[in-house]
């Protein structure tokens, strides 16, 4: 074993309890301390004279006590009084033992390190680092002061001296750390070298710029990001023809069949939806598994795409299932697949939780001997006693709901059969073309960018919430003209009881401010069947008024809601105030969406809303969302892997993804034995869990 490979206990004065620690930051052999870098530097490089400190700036300065004393006032404190010649300083601890107040003798020689600011007695440095110096001491750091992420109990200083302890490993035993790009690569895609790269980040010369570094801008730095954003994009790649190894069932076009289905709509279909089934057609025609992301905002029609892809599958001889986050959205996808595909003479199955008993049984016994060939469902169609005759064809809607297990299961549900089924995921929450050419590098990306004819877009103003009884006024209106309301309720605390009491005190408010309609009430801790209940109830038009929490935020259809008012917008993200306002505007009445916000707004919220207010499109609401709140957020929780990058930044780092697969292309060419072990080095365990899915 090399001397980088080892685990941290190998170095000098690691023991149990500073290796968990070390642990928590990701850090376990001896290589992770390279590549945990520094947040931010300190130039600790030279001393400035006291004469020219400057409130709100570091500095190190040295100098000789003139006084030390402990003084009373509204904390007690010791007070230490610092000369150069140029001028006088204070140094004061609030936290201080006897001991240190021996330290500080009149005459004794002190450098310290630390923030000054204005205080009782001029510049002062609260809690500076110190040291007292001896006649041959050594003169200011080298290099600058690197200041690493840490966690509770470990010092920075603790930190640097096994970092420290790290870089000479690496000087004595460079082979220990391979640099896996080739020179001619990284001459091409002008790289600096990557043991020089990890140097300069750990102790950058006095002269290196601290802001270019504090932006991540350095080459260095952008080295290391572009490694490990490569290191995503082959593992993503590699996913992909492991998938693609496999055979799938060619499925040649169902033209008379999707013919039929399209005479009984009522629309024609867009071209971005022609456009985007060519896509999918061609892809289910080849023998290797489809593996196609559909994105389109609100609206577009992705259901349709969804259920012509299907019949292509059930044309071929196969099932296909479609499997939805929630059994809300996935009884109304049952519904609509019944409505249009039962009298084309399929039967489509239905598969949530709430289905027990003789129901469920007579489901998975249609699905099992192919009678079903169309099937819909929740996460239930995941369970092992579900067992398909024939599976093609494995719709998964709004996917960054689904962790990437759950596809995986799906897709074994077919290979019981000797294949692997097709794969169409859709989103209707638009994802930024940066961050798809990153977490999807696995799948190919369709997007239908354009809305239905007679769709009208949804004006939306943002109002404070001392307006309430106007908002009041403006349901009873919209209610009075046949139209019906949403309003939604969402709390800062995740908790869902907390969300659901709050719904519950708001349906009540509105009750009594609305006795005239009929409001219904939908939340998270609500059965299933009580749920679908109120939302056929307002669906039918039996309810004038929804209150609800987010639960309703994907895919609820009533064309007759034209009003939606969203309580204490400024705590949700953009992409989620996007997909809850197109639950309105599914007709052709006006629709509006009222913003009910909490004053005072930070600058941060106002911009939020501002873009809420001037744009209905999702893509570029999307965008917003990423620069805002980052990509965690916007991908939904941290599905995809990427959002636990260590030092790439999706943001910050858009600029590099083009090239990442030019890079990604190269390195396979050239070097494909440097995949396998720059995907190990960046994603450690998760590697596996890729290679699986």
């Amino acid at each position: 074993m090399s001397s980088l490979t080892q685990t941290v206990s190998a170095l000098s004065g690691v023991g149990e309890a500073l290796a968990a620690k070390l642990a928590r930051l990701r850090i376990e052999q001896v290589a992770d301390l390279l590549f945990h870098l520094p947040l931010r530097y300190q130039d600790r490089t030279r001393i400035t004279p006291i004469a020219t400190l400057r409130a709100g700036h570091e500095a190190v300065v040295e100098g000789e006590v003139a006084a030390s004393d402990v003084v009373k006032g509204r904390r007690r404190s010791l007070l230490v009084r610092l000369k150069d010649g140029s001028g006088i300083l204070s140094l004061r601890f609030f936290h201080f033992a006897p001991a240190q107040q021996q330290q500080f003798q009149a005459g004794a020689r002190v450098r310290c390190f630390g923030e000054a600011r204005a205080g009782a007695t001029g510049l002062e440095i609260y809690h500076p680092e110190y040291r007292l110096l001896k006649a041959d001491d050594t003169p200011v750091e080298e290099h600058l002061t690197p200041i690493y992420p840490t966690t509770e109990g470990l010092h920075q200083s603790r930190l640097r001296s096994l970092i420290a302890q790290a870089l000479r490993l690496l000087d004595s035993d460079a082979a220990s750390l391979p640099d896996w790009l080739p020179t001619g690569l990284r001459e091409r895609f002008h790289l600096p070298e990557l043991h020089a790269s990890l140097r300069y980040l750990h102790e950058p010369p006095p002269e290196a710029d601290i802001e270019r570094l504090a932006e991540g801008r350095h080459p260095a730095q952008r080295r290391l990001a572009m490694e490990e954003l490569l290191a995503h994009q082959l593992s993503l790649r590699q996913v992909r023809l492991r998938i693609q190894a496999d055979g799938a069932p060619s499925l040649p076009s169902g033209r008379s069949l999707q013919a039929r289905f399209l005479t009984q709509l009522p629309f024609p279909l867009t071209g971005a939806q022609q456009r985007v089934l060519d896509e999918i057609g061609h892809d289910l025609e080849c023998p290797r598994p489809m593996l196609r992301l559909v994105q389109g905002d609100v609206g577009s029609g992705k259901t349709v795409v969804a259920a012509m892809a299907a019949l292509q599958a059930i044309a071929g001889g196969c099932q296909a299932a479609m499997m939805a986050p929630t059994e809300i959205l996935a009884e109304q996808h049952y519904r609509t697949f019944r409505d249009w595909l039962t009298p084309l003479g399929i039967e489509v199955a239905w598969l949530a939780g709430k289905l027990k008993g003789k129901a469920r049984l007579d489901a998975k016994a249609a699905i099992q001997d192919g009678r079903a060939q169309m099937v819909v469902g929740t996460h239930a169609l995941f369970q092992g006693d579900v067992h398909f005759q024939r599976l093609g064809l494995a719709i998964v809607d709004e996917q960054h709901r689904f962790g990437v297990h759950q596809r995986l299961a799906l897709r074994e549900k077919g290979e019981a059969g000797g294949l692997t089924p097709h794969q169409l995921v859709m989103t209707a929450t638009p994802i930024p073309r940066t961050l798809a050419m990153s977490a999807y590098a696995d799948l190919d990306v369709s997007v239908i960018d354009e809305l239905p004819p007679g769709r009208t877009p949804v004006q939306t103003v943002a109002v404070p919430d001392e307006r309430r009884p106007e908002v009041v006024t403006r349901i009873r209106q919209a209610c009075a003209q046949g139209r019906q309301a949403y309003w939604v309720c969402t709390l800062i605390e995740e908790s869902d009881a907390l969300q659901c009491q709050a719904a519950e005190a708001t349906r009540e408010e509105l009750t009594d401010a609305l006795p005239e309609l009929a409001i219904g009430l939908v939340h998270g801790r609500m059965k299933a069947a009580d749920k679908a209940d109120v939302m056929a109830a307002f669906k039918a038009g039996e309810l004038d008024l929804l209150v609800a929490t987010t639960v309703i935020e994907v895919g609820v259809d009533v064309p007759n809601a034209s009003l939606m008012i969203i309580e204490n917008p400024e705590r949700l993200g953009l992409s989620q105030l996007h997909q809850l306002r197109g639950r309105v505007g599914r007709g052709s009445t006006e629709s509006y969406c009222v913003l009910l916000y909490h004053p005072p707004l930070s600058a941060h919220s106002r911009e939020r809303l501002a873009v809420m207010r001037e744009t209905g499109d999702g893509f570029r609401i999307a965008e917003k969302d990423l620069e805002l709140r980052g990509p965690g957020e916007v991908l939904g929780t941290r599905q995809t892997g990427l959002a636990q990058l260590k030092i790439a930044d999706l943001e910050r780092d858009r600029d590099l993804l083009e090239r990442i697969s030019a890079l990604a292309v190269a390195l396979l060419d050239e070097a494909p034995e440097a995949s396998e072990p720059l995907i190990r080095r960046w994603l450690g365990e998760e590697a596996g869990r890729y290679g699986q899915v």
